[in-house]
């Protein structure tokens, strides 16, 4: 089961399901967002409102998002 569960009231999380340092994420009113659960067991959220990233995400798995942010990055770095 998928910690992160999106409806029309919002998003659920059960962070109980969620593992360490792994990345989940659901797009939600047109906004990327991005939960992480640290090594101490603190739950981090990001919203992303970058097109481009939405689009693409949209049709990714969980491991394509991450490559997906890390290409991104890469990109930045370069254009730096």
């Amino acid at each position: 089961m998928y910690p992160v569960v999106v409806n029309n009231d919002g998003i659920n999380l059960k962070p109980d399901l969620m593992k360490k340092e792994q990345l989940y994420h659901c797009i939600f009113k047109e906004k990327l967002m991005l939960f992480f659960k640290d090594s101490q067991n603190f739950l981090n959220c990001y919203e992303i409102e970058e097109k481009m990233l939405v689009e693409q995400a949209k049709s990714a798995s969980d491991k394509d998002v991450e490559a997906i942010f890390e290409e991104y990055l890469r990109t930045l770095d370069l254009n730096n």
